[in-house]
């Protein structure tokens, strides 16, 4: 993903998590990464891969558990600490922890001999923000993105005049109308701000939903995802 890798070490596993591999039985022709959100780990949405499978039948899948212990919930993971008292710890977390996770997927991708163009990320609240701040960060853009009850973290603060998005993959916005730990306005706000910086996206909003992901939202994630992930010729 050509991230800037300052401090991060690939002579160690990075990142870790449980996997799925493809449902037909091959090598993988693409890769779906699953992020997690706050005080969770892998194990929350491995499942997603069961569901999508047949939509995606060559894909692997993979559900990394976030780097950190978790203050507030000391059996899960957090990918950064998370108080919402200060809107600019957003943008400050994620930045800090994009490095080892886009150094983990530099290590996948070269696992299976896929380019970034192979690769598609989902994430779930933390897991979203992630997912949206690694994808249009890294040279390279994935090929798609899906994010579920999260925020693009530069629009928490309001998008600043100035910025420079370095990719602009395909993106999938999906809340709840009744989330009651990120409000469903962090899904317009996130909207409005990449459709202004020039990203294709798309939304969905799951009536009656709170945080969390429903039928609906698994449709609408998996059937964005095999429109981008559909094999090609490499």
């Amino acid at each position: 993903m050509s991230f800037p890798l300052d401090g991060v070490s690939l002579d160690e596993p990075i990142l870790d998590g449980p996997r799925l591999r493809p449902r037909n039985g091959g090598a993988p022709d693409s890769l779906v990464v699953l992020l997690h959100g706050y005080g969770a780990d892998g194990r929350d949405l491995i499942d997603l891969g069961n569901a999508w499978a047949d939509l995606l039948p060559g894909t692997a899948f993979i559900s990394p558990h976030a780097p950190d212990p978790c203050g507030e919930a000391p059996v899960g993971r957090q990918w950064f600490p998370l108080s919402f008292r200060d809107p600019h710890e957003l943008a400050r977390g994620a930045e800090a922890a994009a490095p080892v996770l886009a150094a983990f997927l530099e290590v996948e991708l070269a696992k299976y001999d896929l380019p970034p163009s192979r690769l598609a990320l989902v994430g779930f609240s933390q897991g979203a923000m992630m997912a949206l701040k690694i994808a249009t960060t890294a040279a390279v853009a994935p090929a798609a993105v899906v994010a579920y009850s999260g925020l693009w973290v530069e629009a928490a603060g309001g998008v600043p005049r100035d910025l420079q998005l370095h990719t602009r993959p395909p993106i999938l916005l999906v809340h709840g109308t009744e989330d009651e730990v990120i409000p469903a306005q962090a899904l317009f706000a996130s909207a409005r701000g990449l459709a202004e910086a020039g990203v294709p996206v798309e939304w969905h909003l799951s009536q009656g939903l709170g945080h969390g992901i429903d039928d609906g939202g698994l449709a609408h994630g998996g059937a964005f995802l095999a429109e981008f992930l559909a094999p090609k010729s490499r």
